[in-house]
């Protein structure tokens, strides 16, 4: 297994956005399951992630397929209540930091109960102002 997906599967559920952003490259994209858009740099998309981690709970990597740079985990999770299970696409560029990373999830209910947990939490960090701009 390709050491930066080793390193996610243990820093992901801590929602430690410090420990995420090691991971990242410099011009990542993020395509989350809550709305068709993207997110792209380091910054922007550590800050998502660690929001995420915080609002997922008993989180943990079922299966991980892959080879080279591309790679799938899935994963389940609880939203409030709500349980979930998920894809994290990966594509790692040369230098080995995930450039790609696609969040497929269900159910349907679960994924809006998680937009309304992001919205909450992004509204109260000033940050996601700055950030807005790298939503495309």
């Amino acid at each position: 297994m390709h050491p930066t997906i080793k390193r996610m599967q243990e820093v992901v559920a801590k929602g430690d956005e410090n420990l995420i952003l090691e991971l990242l490259a410099e011009d990542v994209r993020f395509s989350p399951p809550t709305y068709y858009s993207t997110w792209t740099g380091r910054d922007p998309v550590a800050a998502v992630l660690g929001h995420v981690g915080q609002v997922f709970s008993d989180f943990r990597y079922r299966r991980i397929m892959g080879d080279g740079n591309d790679w799938a985990l899935e994963f389940q999770c609880k939203v409030g209540e709500l349980d979930a299970v998920g894809v994290d696409l990966i594509t790692l560029n040369p230098d080995g930091l995930i450039q790609e990373f696609e969040v497929v999830m269900r159910p349907y209910k679960t994924v809006g109960a998680l937009r309304e947990a992001m919205m909450a939490r992004v509204m109260k960090d000033a940050r996601f102002l700055k950030f807005k701009d790298a939503l495309r």
